[in-house]
């Protein structure tokens, strides 16, 4: 199955995530903060990333870029909240950084579970 890894560093959302994709039969990696998924990304392992944008240590936007580098064709689905400027902005900014896809929280699981199974067919497709 293929790997996903999931950075986001609200614990219980990372949890419900992670539930969410692991009944779905993938394989599932986490990091709390952008810092971690960078230091601990295995290219060969992971197919897609799900990333917040706005964290502490490392922000979603420098883990967008540095995954990018380090494997082209990773697939990036970016979600955020927005902080106080709201999420359009910072959604906008990593889409043109490569974002697959973007989601504002809150989102309905199953809308990011379905960009999640579309993301990777045309993965396999390649």
């Amino acid at each position: 199955m293929p790997g996903i890894l999931i950075v986001e560093d609200e614990k219980t959302f990372r949890e419900v995530l992670r539930i969410s994709l692991l009944r779905r039969k993938y394989t599932v990696y986490e990091a709390a903060d952008g810092k971690e998924a960078i230091t601990h990304f295995k290219p060969a392992l992971i197919d897609l990333v799900i990333t917040d944008l706005i964290m502490p240590e490392e922000e979603g936007l420098n883990v967008i870029i540095k995954l990018k580098e380090i494997k082209p064709s990773v697939r990036i689905i970016a979600i955020s909240g927005g902080g106080i400027a709201g999420p359009g902005s910072y959604l906008e900014v990593a889409s043109a950084l490569g974002a697959d896809a973007v989601f504002s929280k809150p989102f309905p699981i199953n809308k990011l579970l379905a960009a999640v199974e579309d993301l990777l067919k045309v993965e396999q497709e390649r």
